[in-house]
């Protein structure tokens, strides 16, 4: 019976840990270049603000001067500053909606496309008020969404200035690994992507009928896992590159809160069916996105499966099966060891290594939003705060 006990309580993270290596795997190694031949398309970054006024101007001329072919066209939401204004002194066309009952991003974007749907463009990039992307990177996002048909993701990733606290350090190094890496991988293993949220690129074909008008505080990841349902696969380009600031240690809690619930609540309400349409549709592409959904966000991963794999050593040195416990120290081995490749890869100059040693502190610095899982769940937008 004690050995027993030991697989029933080793088996589930043996199997995430399994799938999370995989995916670590497949993906440190980057994406062949895409071929990008097609001239230019009229393109529109479609900015969704609200109460911006800070940054919007500087955000307007850094996208101008990285896309200087695209129309930018800011969406001022339900503002109570002067965000419109600032962005049209900056060069971009800018519209007002105020609607205090309808709050949310994906309302923002509907009432973008409306507008733009008089005379609409080839491809709508999706960019948010923070953010800045790298030269070229939305002709190359453009240029893939049209020749694909469906939506393309850039690389999303998150930067801090010099001297900032070691924990915003590895969280940015968390973001990296699940934004790109873990992107490479899930699009390797199903050949499918999800959507993050900014660096979105879409034909406008597909823009025109997506159900955008929602207050999800994730519905970036449930507009992907939809598409994934229609047959669609969100195309991934990591060579096009959109950055914004990362909050500061006080914010971000808050602002991870929000990511990681919606993505915890999407997970307990669509794996499942996903992997079920899998199965009867003999579709590698909803497997793929099923399991990544059954992974939980890396941190509360690692700290569960250290717990675990705790609770299996005291069974084992009590007389039980010691091969559990010995398969989860090797698989937190074998993904420790697929993390430090990744960062040695990609997060050198993000993390430096003196910063992650403190990994273990991050891991109890993020209990406390896990947990608030289960007591205070965030379920809809905040605007995070600026410093």
């Amino acid at each position: 019976m004690i050995d027993l006990l030991a697989w029933v309580l080793a088996t589930p993270f043996l199997l995430l840990l399994t799938y999370l290596l995989v995916e670590l795997t497949a993906g440190l190694a980057r994406l062949a270049p895409r071929d990008h031949d097609t001239p230019p398309a009229h393109m529109v970054l479609l900015i969704p603000a609200h109460d911006e006024a800070a940054s919007i101007a500087e955000t307007v001329r850094g996208l101008a001067a990285a896309s200087p072919t695209a129309h930018i066209l800011v969406v001022a939401d339900n503002c109570s500053d002067n965000t419109a204004e600032r962005a049209r002194a900056a060069g971009a066309e800018a519209i007002e909606r105020n609607d205090r009952e309808r709050r949310g991003k994906g309302f923002a974007l509907a009432f973008g496309r409306d507008h733009l749907a008089g005379a609409p463009p080839d491809a709508v990039i999706v960019v948010d008020a923070d953010c800045r992307m790298d030269a070229g990177s939305a002709e190359r996002l453009a240029a893939a969404a049209l020749i694909s048909g469906a939506p393309v993701q850039a690389s999303n990733l998150l930067a801090s200035p010099p001297g900032v606290s070691p924990l915003v350090s590895i969280s940015n190094f968390a973001m990296l690994v699940k934004n790109v890496v873990r992107a490479r991988g899930l699009l390797r293993i199903g050949g499918g992507a999800l959507l993050f949220g900014t660096g979105m690129a879409f034909p406008w074909p597909l823009f025109a009928r997506l159900p955008l008008a929602s207050a999800n505080a994730v519905e970036d990841l449930e507009l992907g896992l939809r598409l994934a349902r229609e047959g669609i696969k969100v195309g991934f380009d990591d060579g096009a590159r959109v950055t914004s600031p990362a909050a500061s240690l006080a914010s971000s809690r808050g602002q991870r809160s929000r990511w990681e619930h919606g993505f915890l609540d999407t997970a307990r309400r669509q794996a499942g069916p996903l992997l079920g349409a899998a199965r009867r549709r003999r579709s590698r592409h909803l497997a793929a996105l099923g399991a990544h959904l059954l992974v939980p966000p890396l941190a509360l991963l690692l700290f569960a499966a250290a717990l675990d794999l705790a609770l299996v050593t005291g069974l084992a040195l009590s007389g039980a099966d010691s091969r559990p416990a010995m398969l989860l120290l090797v698989l937190l081995a074998l993904v420790a060891l697929a993390l430090l490749a990744a960062w040695w890869r990609e997060a050198r100059a993000l993390l430096p290594a003196r910063d992650l040693l403190r990994a273990p502190l991050y891991l109890l610095w993020k209990l406390p939003v896990y947990l608030a899982f289960f007591t205070r769940r965030q379920t809809g937008w905040n605007r995070t705060g600026r410093d």
